[in-house]
């Protein structure tokens, strides 16, 4: 069983800048992905970005490439999204995730930004 909290949302101006944290706790595999989705309203949820227990694997979706960088903390078993360059198209809720024979969600974190 694995918990996700995330935290760091909020609103912003077009532009600036947030940096999504997600805490987790539990049972923890070296082939565990983590990552962020985001789901924005009338939208089907998508990927943002994923990295591997390693720090390797990193997957971006191509909107966020060069503006958003995901991190992760294994001593802290917490995963970051640092997102700069921010845009209103951005403005969705941001889940964590983790996958290991099933995948476990947060319960997310609004960003909304404004133009």
């Amino acid at each position: 069983q694995v918990r996700l909290v995330e935290s760091g949302g909020g609103l912003v101006q077009a532009g600036g800048s947030l940096r999504l944290s997600c805490a987790a706790s539990g049972t923890f595999f070296s082939s565990d992905i983590m990552g962020w989705y985001r789901q924005a309203p009338g939208a089907q949820r998508e990927l943002v970005a994923t990295i591997a227990t390693s720090g390797g694997g990193i997957n971006y979706a191509d909107s966020v490439k060069g503006r958003f960088t995901i991190s992760r903390d294994n001593a802290k078993n917490t995963v970051y999204l640092q997102m700069n360059s921010l845009k209103p198209e951005d403005t969705a809720v941001y889940y964590c995730y983790v996958r290991q024979t099933i995948s476990y969600w947060g319960q997310g974190t609004q960003v909304t930004v404004s133009s």
